[in-house]
Parts: structure tokens; C-alpha cells; sequence
């Protein structure tokens, strides 16, 4: 790396920013724009998003500091709050989501061969929403009950690599369950997902699909058993059954057979039954794979403790969803370079290392290196220091 360089100028590299021309043309995002092109708008929320930036105003304050620095940073246009919010305002939200798909595209290349812990070469994915509550005067869009408004980010997750395959943000009155409308399901693949996504007409999709899934099953569920497999009770597996659905509605959505498995987790001493359209795999497995699931409840706890998605730039849903993506969009650009430099640190110590070293100008394992020690021994995130070093 060029020691003249800023170290957001060398994380930037690892954009693929011809995909984000071609991103930019297919929905006319510059069209008639002189001063503040939609890479000016995106360099200046991934700066957000790195430094911890809380408002438009002080990102605007932020960059304006460091003015000569801005053009070597890839800044082109003038950085003003006006500016910014227009663009969030008005510019088209599916540049970003598009440009995020191809983000998830390389960071899944490079992740695809860490391991799951089980013996297992096919997909899996885990499926949730995670709600970020808004007040209903600013965000009526997303109204939800009488007195609350909110945004759902509903997502699934590989949970081989834990990189978002799909994201989709809409109001919380949302269900989940139709969200089970949107996914492309892949066949040979797992699907693991809560009770949220209960629906027998849209599961008997997966099987048609020659995709599996399992799920948690309710407490009045109406089955008929066919056949009960051996079962070793001492890891906690309870019954292992090949079932019919009764119910008649269950039996005319879901008419071919399911596998029912009783598990008790021995560490929580719950009882756990779960829902499956495989019959090949071993039941401890079954019940060990949907304890992956808890993959996208970190996931979804990761982003809203070191990204910017509790609190919105912009009000509209258009501003909302931009956000969103540009956030998850450096989530990937850091998984990105962390895989491609190796650096000897988690995820979030990159992040801070980052917050703390955007401007200065160091070959970026340099930084890694140089704050290595002095970031081990902090509990909170450095986000006040970043123009006094």
C-alpha cells in the first residue's frame, strides 16, 4: 500500500467501483448531477458509518476538518448537509441494495470454506427480522400500532460465512412470514428459521423446491404419526417420527410427509420440537444445525452495536433504506478487507482500529499493527479521538 495514502483511501480499494458505475447508470443516479455524484454520497456515509458520526450536520463538521485531505480520500463533489440530505431524499435506494448484492457476492467467495462445525457440504441459511423502533411524528410511513412506528430488517443469513444473502427493510406491520414470498431458495440447501415463518402452504414451497428447512412446531399441531426411528436418549433426543398432518387445513397446504424430532437442549433443559422436510440427516444433527439459527441473532446484534442503524440521517423510507444498505455495504467492505490482509483481529477491533485511523497516512496494516495492543485493552468503542492523533 502507498504510505502517502489515507487509510480510507486504501479501504476504499477494495470497492469494485466499476459494479458501482454500472449500479449508478442502470437507475440514472447522476443524471443532471454536477456537485455531489452518488459515490460522493456513498464515501460520505461509509465515512458515517466507520467514525460513528450521529447527524448530518457532524458529518458535514468531520469532513470539512480534513478538507485537504478530502480529494485523496476519493471525495469529488462538495460535502455539505444540504447536499447529502437530497441525495438521501431522492436518489433511487436500489443502487445501494444493488451494489450491496455485490458485496455479498465477494465476501461469500471468500468465506464459502470456513467451517460450520458439522459434516456438512450443502447451504445453510438462517432466516430472521431484527425491529428498530422510530418515533411516529417523524416516520408515519412506518406506523405499526396506534402510538409507534418502526422499520423491520428482515434477513437471511449464511451462516457458513455470516454474510447477508438477502436483506429486505420495510415497516414493522410487515409479517415475516411473507417475506418466505421473497427468497430465492436453493436447492440442497437449509433453511433454518423460527416460528415467525409458520406457515404450511409457503413450507410445502421448500419441498417442491427440493430445499429443506426446519422449524420450531407449535403445541396444537394435529398429526397423525406414520413410523418412530431409534433414538439415543442420553443426548438429550427425545423422539424421532415420520408424521402426517390432520388438520384440515395443514393437511390440504402441507400433504406430504414431515419429520418430527422432540429434543431437550441439555444445557437450557428446554424441550424443543422441531419441523423438517429431511429424512437423511441424523436427528441429533437436525437439532444441532437449528442451533445455528442463533448466527443471525448475533448478526443482528453485531450491526445495531457497531454500525449507525438505531438512529436515521433521513426521515423518508427512501433515506431509511440507503442507510441500511451503505451500513451493511461496509460491514462487507471490512469483512472483505480483513480476509484479503489477513490482519490478525476480530471483525470489531478492525472497526475501531478504523474509527480511530480514517485520516492518517500509513500503509493500513501499519494501523493494524501500531494499534493492536492499545485496542485489546479497551472496552468501549474509540470514537472521540479520531483527529488527536
Amino acid at each position: 500500500m502507498n504510505a502517502g495514502r489515507t487509510v480510507f483511501a486504501q479501504l476504499m480499494e477494495f470497492l469494485p467501483l466499476p459494479e458501482f458505475r454500472r449500479c449508478v447508470e442502470r437507475y440514472r443516479g447522476d443524471y443532471k448531477v454536477q456537485h455531489f455524484s452518488c459515490l460522493d454520497q456513498f464515501l460520505c456515509l461509509a465515512f458515517a458509518q466507520l467514525t460513528y458520526r450521529e447527524s448530518l450536520r457532524d458529518i458535514e463538521a468531520c469532513l470539512r476538518a480534513q478538507g485537504s485531505k478530502l480529494y485523496h480520500m476519493g471525495f469529488r463533489g462538495h460535502v455539505s448537509r444540504n447536499n447529502l440530505a437530497h441525495a438521501n431524499e431522492h436518489r433511487n435506494w436500489r443502487i445501494f441494495a444493488e451494489f450491496g448484492q455485490v458485496l455479498i457476492g465477494i465476501a461469500r467467495d471468500l468465506y464459502r470454506d470456513e467451517s460450520l462445525g458439522l459434516e456438512l457440504a450443502e447451504s445453510v441459511y438462517a432466516m430472521d427480522s431484527t425491529t428498530i423502533d422510530l418515533c411516529l411524528a417523524l416516520f408515519p410511513w412506518a406506523q405499526f400500532r396506534r402510538h409507534k412506528s418502526a422499520v423491520k430488517i428482515h434477513t437471511l443469513l449464511d451462516v457458513r460465512s455470516a454474510i447477508p444473502t438477502s436483506v429486505y427493510v420495510t415497516g414493522a406491520q410487515v409479517a415475516d412470514v411473507l417475506l418466505l414470498d421473497q427468497w430465492l431458495l436453493e436447492p440442497g440447501a437449509f433453511y433454518l428459521m423460527d416460528r415467525g415463518y409458520y406457515d404450511f402452504a409457503r413450507l410445502y414451497l421448500f419441498t417442491q423446491a427440493c430445499a429443506y428447512f426446519i422449524t420450531r412446531a407449535k403445541h396444537d399441531i394435529q398429526f397423525r404419526t406414520r413410523s418412530r426411528r431409534p433414538v439415543d436418549r442420553a443426548t438429550g433426543l427425545r423422539c424421532d417420527q415420520t408424521i402426517r398432518l390432520t388438520g384440515p387445513n395443514s393437511s390440504r397446504r402441507y400433504p406430504a410427509p414431515l419429520r418430527r424430532i422432540h429434543y431437550v437442549d441439555p444445557e437450557l433443559h428446554r424441550d424443543l420440537v422441531f419441523l423438517t422436510n429431511n429424512f437423511l440427516l441424523s436427528a441429533l444433527t437436525i437439532a444441532e444445525l437449528y442451533r445455528a439459527r442463533w448466527q443471525v441473532e448475533l448478526f443482528f446484534r453485531w450491526i445495531k452495536q457497531h454500525l449507525h442503524i438505531k438512529a436515521f440521517y433521513g426521515t423518508s423510507a427512501n433515506a431509511v433504506r440507503i442507510q441500511v444498505w451503505v451500513a451493511l455495504s461496509v460491514y462487507l467492505l471490512v469483512a472483505i478487507a480483513k480476509k484479503q490482509l489477513a490482519p490478525e483481529a476480530s471483525l470489531y477491533k478492525v472497526l475501531q482500529v478504523l474509527s480511530i485511523t480514517i485520516f492518517q497516512k500509513v500503509p493500513i496494516l501499519q494501523a493494524f499493527a501500531h494499534f493492536d495492543d492499545k485496542c485489546s485493552n479497551l472496552d468501549l468503542p474509540i470514537q472521540l479521538t479520531m483527529f488527536d492523533l
